[in-house]
């Protein structure tokens, strides 16, 4: 996903001189093609994200459109004042970029994980929160992220994630993509956890469970149409997230079906209330927290079950 987001701001700067590229001290290496083509709008700030923040919202009060790059957990956290006072109060037209979503870093402790970005940036006002599945749409939600006039987060992966979609689509901010359909459950998913929740959907159809797998890229604004959906016409409602179930996907989804008054079986699955444990390999951190194909197809069995 970083590979493709970086790609395609590679792109919009050739046609657009008011992007931006700004980093924390990292991205050097990825950055190299756009330094050397617009080494005049690259600014590293080094190790001073609440810096970098700031900076990006005086450098949008002058007309750029900065897009300001860095580990996902420092940027949504020990820069939070700036993004809320700086650049959501102002509404200044700043693209937060975090990488490392999830357990991504997982070597390196939940110092480094993003289990609470979303739950982080959905409550400010004004903000626009993405979190692409895979490379494409990181890329097409890189473009969408430039055409809003106003702030915007961008939750990524690292190099490596996996390509979800089989052809090029249509992306539309705030609208859903149902990739598998079915109608025993529903199943919500955002960000990189999206290529594991389909491979516990080829589980589930070689037993007999045939889920619909739904797509939630936008998160704020939610897709409330697609969500109320899946829940009249399948069996249960599944939310997985690499995340927090507090504040993240899960809960965006349960506010929909509350205020709807829609009744229906529901299980998140995520971090409930625990930091993540453990260190190795992304999918050893996954399957030491509960998020591997094998835990989520047990979850969405027992949700079924569940009288």
């Amino acid at each position: 996903m970083r590979n493709a987001y970086i790609d395609a701001l590679y792109e919009l700067a050739g046609s657009d001189e008011r992007i931006l590229a700004l980093v924390a001290d990292n991205g050097a290496i990825v950055y190299d093609k756009f330094r050397a083509a617009y080494p005049a709008r690259f600014i590293n700030f080094g190790i001073a994200e609440a810096n970098m923040v700031s900076v990006a919202a005086g450098l949008a009060s002058c007309g750029k459109v900065p897009f300001a790059y860095t580990i996902a957990s420092f940027l949504t956290m020990r820069a939070f004042e700036q993004i809320r006072n700086d650049v959501c109060m102002q509404r200044m037209n700043v693209k937060l970029v975090g990488i490392g979503s999830g357990f991504v870093y997982s070597n390196l402790g939940p110092t480094h994980h993003a289990t609470i970005d979303m739950s982080i940036m959905r409550p400010l006002p004004g903000m626009t929160v993405f979190s692409p599945c895979g490379p494409l749409e990181s890329k097409k939600i890189t473009k969408e992220a430039a055409r809003i006039d106003g702030p915007v987060y961008i939750r990524l992966s690292v190099g490596g994630s996996p390509e979800i979609y089989e052809s090029d689509y249509e992306f539309e901010m705030g609208r859903g993509v149902t990739l598998r359909d079915g109608g025993d459950a529903a199943i919500f998913t955002t960000g990189s956890i999206t290529a594991e929740v389909m491979k516990a959907h080829a589980e589930l159809q070689a037993r007999g469970i045939h889920a619909r797998v739904i797509n939630i890229h936008t998160i704020k604004p939610i897709d409330e149409e697609i969500i109320i959906e899946g829940a009249e016409n399948t069996g249960a409602v599944i939310t997985v997230e690499e995340h927090s179930i507090i504040g993240g996907l899960g809960s965006a989804v349960a506010e929909v079906l509350a205020e709807h008054g829609i009744r229906t079986k529901f299980k998140r699955i995520g971090l409930n209330g625990v930091f993540a444990e453990g260190y190795g390999t992304y999918d050893d951190v996954k399957a030491l927290n509960g998020l591997s194909a094998g835990d989520i197809v047990r979850e969405t069995v027992g949700c079924l079950n569940r009288k």
